[in-house]
């Protein structure tokens, strides 16, 4: 009978053996794996326990050669080549991303000053190079928001614009486009639907971090759009407690605010004068006059583009 140690040499001897086998057969089939260990420069002995990887690599590096863009990528994970790299006389493989990730990651690394709060994909994605120019009706606000965006400081006082307008009329994504140019420029910003903020808000009360954590950004963000104002419910709370705070410390601040509305400024006067508890006309007028003083007011009425 063979002893212990015999039958793991032997076991040991075919196992070399086998990686041996398909080492070179994968070295004399493949001129791909042939040019990866080849770069590699590392001793057979070594490379062949990893002829498995070194192939997927080799596949890889193929698919590569014949890519045009990210969306054509055949690799496991698109956008990244399984790469080996030598360290501390180890070969340790890695998912690295191709020139077109580095690509993307670069062109949407300003999506990183933006903080987005229930807000659509359109919206996330909108650009100035997309804004509908052939309506008469955009052309003065579309000259007001360019204007902006050429002489824009931060923390100056620069007004910001309340901008009403029909249901659908592209109010929203006409300021998104604005604010995500400045984000291009490094300035940070925050879009904000604002009657999902303040059931986000409400949710938060047990949880007085995430509710700190959401108002301080709120507060202190450097360029704020606070979308469909007006179409909460309105109470005391969200307009004393919530909106008057955010609005007196950014107006204190110089920071720049925007507001959309399906109202008026006069007609959003009247929404927060009606609470659940009553008229408050005085306070509501409080707040009116941050908003004006943070704002320009325009009006932009064009055809639903959400039909």
């Amino acid at each position: 009978m063979k002893g212990i140690k015999e039958v793991l040499n032997g076991t040991y001897n075919l196992n070399k053996q086998q990686l041996n086998e398909d080492y070179d057969k994968a070295l004399e089939s493949n001129p791909n794996f042939k040019k990866v260990v080849e770069n590699l420069k590392l001793p057979k002995d070594y490379l062949m326990k990893y002829t498995t990887s070194l192939e997927e690599t080799a596949q890889e590096l193929k698919n590569c050669k014949h890519c045009k863009n990210i969306l054509d990528c055949k690799n496991s994970y698109p956008g990244y080549v399984y790469y080996p790299e030598i360290l501390s006389n180890n070969l340790v493989f890695d998912y690295v991303p191709c020139k077109y990730k580095k690509e993307l990651d670069k062109k949407n690394k300003y999506k990183e000053n933006i903080y987005l709060f229930d807000i659509p994909k359109e919206i996330k994605e909108a650009s100035m190079k997309n804004i509908d120019i052939n309506d008469p009706n955009r052309f003065e606000i579309i000259k007001w928001l360019k204007k902006f965006l050429d002489t824009y400081q931060p923390k100056t006082g620069m007004k910001g614009l309340y901008l009403n307008g029909n249901f659908g009329c592209g109010k929203t994504y006409l300021i998104s486009a604005t604010l995500n140019e400045l984000a291009k420029k490094n300035h940070k910003v925050a879009i904000i639907y604002y009657p999902e903020l303040l059931r986000s808000l409400k949710e938060s009360f047990g949880n007085n971090e995430s509710y700190n954590e959401k108002f301080k950004l709120l507060k202190n963000i450097e360029i704020l759009l606070i979308d469909d104002i007006g179409a909460e419910t309105m109470t005391e709370w969200s307009r004393d407690e919530v909106l008057g705070n955010i609005l007196q410390y950014r107006s204190q601040e110089g920071l720049t605010t925007f507001f959309t509305s399906n109202l008026t400024i006069k007609d959003l006067e009247e929404h927060f004068g009606t609470t659940t508890k009553g008229i408050d006309r005085v306070k509501a007028k409080r707040i009116i006059e941050r908003i004006k003083q943070l704002t320009i007011e325009m009006t932009l009425v064009s055809e639903n583009k959400r039909k």
